[in-house]
């Protein structure tokens, strides 16, 4: 009966509904602060969870204050989700800051080596204003970011922008993606999509983790085909 009940919880957790009906805006907030600065964030459905926040936008932008308008109420929503994922990641960005220089000088260990910082600074170097932005659409890989981000000592100001551009660029286009496919569905085909809202998310799970999964496969094929 227990293990049943933890079964039921967990699979709560993994339902963004849950979330929007039980802690609405304030909860959405927390979860996107979070997810995007915190070592405890990476667990949480922020991609699907923004979406299907996009679907009811105007229920949430309530909250704090309906416009009555659809589009401002989704603006507002932008601007406040923006706010806690720059604030999320500028925090994890602090902590890796504040750590690194310790890291440099830890010994190797089966789970550390100091090689794997100076290869993640040379790539931050090359490609950090990049990794920051496109770390923001993959799950787990945006609650880390910052933190390596930090721990490599990338420049604060660099961090900063593009911080801001890709936090922008993740909630304004899942925000905005959920707001109008609902939009769009019920006003040409009838077609309530809030009743569907689990394969939505599954949907936009498999999309957000291809990418990641596709580097996993090819890279271990790579690996293995080189002669050793």
């Amino acid at each position: 009966m227990i293990n049943y009940i933890l079964a039921f919880q967990l699979h709560e957790l993994l339902q963004p509904q849950f979330y929007i009906d039980n802690g609405g805006l304030w909860l959405l907030l927390l979860i996107i602060f979070a997810e995007t600065g915190l070592f405890i964030g990476f667990f949480f459905p922020g991609d699907s969870l923004l979406f299907v926040a996009g679907i009811f936008s105007n229920k949430l932008a309530a909250y704090l204050f309906d416009s009555g308008s659809s589009f401002l109420n989704l603006l507002l929503l932008i601007a406040l989700a923006a706010v806690a994922g720059i604030l999320g990641n500028t925090v994890g960005y602090l902590f890796g800051k504040r750590i690194g220089s310790a890291m440099f000088s830890w010994k190797d260990n089966i789970l550390f080596k100091k090689k794997y910082l100076h290869q993640a600074h040379e790539f931050y170097e090359k490609h950090g204003g990049g990794a920051v932005v496109f770390a923001r659409f993959v799950p787990i890989v945006r609650t880390f970011a910052p933190i390596i981000a930090g721990i490599v000592d990338m420049d604060n100001k660099k961090f900063t922008f593009f911080n801001i551009v890709g936090c922008i660029a993740w909630v304004g286009s899942m925000l905005a993606g959920g707001h109008y496919l609902d939009r769009f569905f019920m006003q040409h085909y009838g077609f309530d999509i809030k009743k569907h809202l689990e394969v939505i998310v599954l949907g936009i799970v498999f999309i957000t983790t291809a990418p990641v999964l596709v580097k996993l496969i090819f890279g271990k094929t790579k690996s293995s085909s080189i002669p050793k």
